[in-house]
């Protein structure tokens, strides 16, 4: 891709995210996820309500008059996004790839997060890390993290969740907010989605296409497994095919869902056909009612 078409491809996924995120998710992201604590703002005289546990009993006393503490949240937070540019991404039947959807969200929620201040990083990776961009502030930071995503080959075929997971661990000693965007078709991330879940806040967000789901009834087709190099053909008119076919994707679902609830980490389920806008408003506001 030349610059001029990159540059094209990066302004037209600003305009369009940036302005979803202004217009629906600024209220709903502050609320979805806590700042690091409360910090001291001013002393005020005391009101009718106020919590008397907050009088500063110093002030009260040089005054003669009944003064409290106010505190406000301490909003600066880390988001990390971690990316799966693996070549089971580059996938869909409708009118978008699983990828194309993880670069649209991976905007919305970067462009969330600069609305509240917030720093953003990501961690690109495949059968290993891609790429590492260090969380910084700041619109251009989002538009670089846009640009290596929208140009982006990976070197391998594979997926290797855990690596990610264990590299965010040790390069964020620090609490993150931090987003797996994968279609999560691969086994064996639980124990470091455990540890890594200890530290940091961490949401799984599953991208995947209704041909994933169910198999047409077609009869004869090719079908290739990009990461493992297999090619295998198929009868889709066989109803056992079918039902196997729909049932390992049931599994791979109930998988993803279980081993996010066991490390006591949210998830969200997308398909490529979602208006991803409400998916993401819903579970901002289940967040938002949780936790507060």
């Amino acid at each position: 891709m030349d610059t001029a078409e990159l540059l094209r491809k990066v302004r037209k996924l600003e305009i369009k995210t940036k302005g979803l995120t202004k217009h629906v998710f600024s209220g709903e992201y502050h609320s979805a996820f806590k700042g690091r604590g409360m910090a001291f703002s001013e002393v005020r005289d005391y009101q009718y309500g106020d919590d008397v546990r907050n009088i500063d009993w110093n002030v009260t006393a040089r005054t003669g008059g009944p003064h409290v503490k106010i505190f406000e949240e301490e909003r600066e937070l880390t988001v990390m996004l971690l990316i799966d540019v693996s070549a089971s991404s580059y996938f869909g039947t409708v009118s978008r790839f699983k990828s194309e959807v993880m670069v649209e969200l991976a905007a919305v929620i970067a462009f969330s997060a600069i609305t509240n201040n917030d720093k953003v990083g990501a961690i690109i990776f495949s059968g290993h890390i891609e790429k590492f961009l260090p969380p910084k502030k700041g619109k251009q930071n989002i538009l670089r993290i846009i640009r290596e995503l929208i140009n982006f080959t990976p070197s391998q075929q594979k997926t290797n969740i855990s690596e990610a997971l264990i590299y965010l661990n040790n390069i964020e000693k620090k609490r993150t907010i931090t987003f797996v965007l994968s279609d999560f078709m691969t086994d064996e991330y639980d124990q470091a989605l455990n540890i890594a879940a200890k530290k940091h806040d961490i949401i799984g967000v599953k991208i995947f296409d209704k041909r994933e789901q169910s198999l047409p009834d077609v009869g004869l087709l090719y079908v290739v497994d990009e990461e493992a190099g297999i090619k295998k053909l198929i009868d889709s008119s066989d109803p056992e095919v079918r039902a196997r076919y729909a049932r390992y994707f049931r599994e791979s679902e109930e998988k993803f869902t279980r081993t996010f609830a066991l490390a006591k980490s949210d998830t969200i389920s997308i398909s490529t056909e979602d208006d991803y806008i409400k998916a993401l408003q819903l579970f901002f506001k289940r967040r938002a009612k949780k936790l507060w």
